[in-house]
């Protein structure tokens, strides 16, 4: 082989290094700052409280589907709901394969929304998975890792 596509190939793995490098650089990253929220949505934010779903009335929820162990957790949706592992979450979800501060689902103009924070594994919506802003209607499934929650 000619010396100068030796030369052509040590940069271009060199290169690949570098983009592998920084694609994780940025993955640890967006896990370690999550998104900050607006100071108009941190004001509309309501928590909901941890209950069984018989006793949440009035008001739309997050029940849970999957798995078992959780099955029929019911989370109130007022305002907005963070959902995640960080113990400032209105939904705290015990998932390795959920971010910090995962999603959100609020209300907007009589809608209810879910949105994805920048988690590192994805939100799902129906199997399809969220990018940006989309419409959660009443019997759509959430998935976030292996927890599947169905708003109700």
């Amino acid at each position: 082989m000619p010396e100068q596509l030796l030369t052509v190939l040590k940069i271009c793995l060199l290169a690949l290094l570098y983009l592998f490098f920084l694609r994780v650089l940025r993955a640890v990253w967006a896990e370690v700052n999550p998104p900050k929220r607006s100071e108009t949505a941190a004001k509309a934010a309501k928590p909901a409280r941890r209950s069984r779903a018989k006793k949440v009335k009035g008001a739309r929820r997050l029940t849970v589907t999957a798995p078992a162990a959780l099955k029929g957790m019911a989370f109130a949706v007022t305002g907005e709901v963070t959902i995640g592992r960080a113990n400032g979450c209105t939904v705290t979800v015990d998932d390795t394969y959920a971010s910090q501060i995962h999603a959100r689902v609020f209300q907007q103009d009589g809608q209810f929304f879910v949105e994805d924070l920048g988690s590192t594994n994805g939100t799902y919506l129906n199997r399809k998975k969220v990018t940006g802003r989309m419409v959660f209607r009443p019997g759509d499934k959430l998935q976030i890792g292996n927890t599947v929650m169905e708003l109700r």
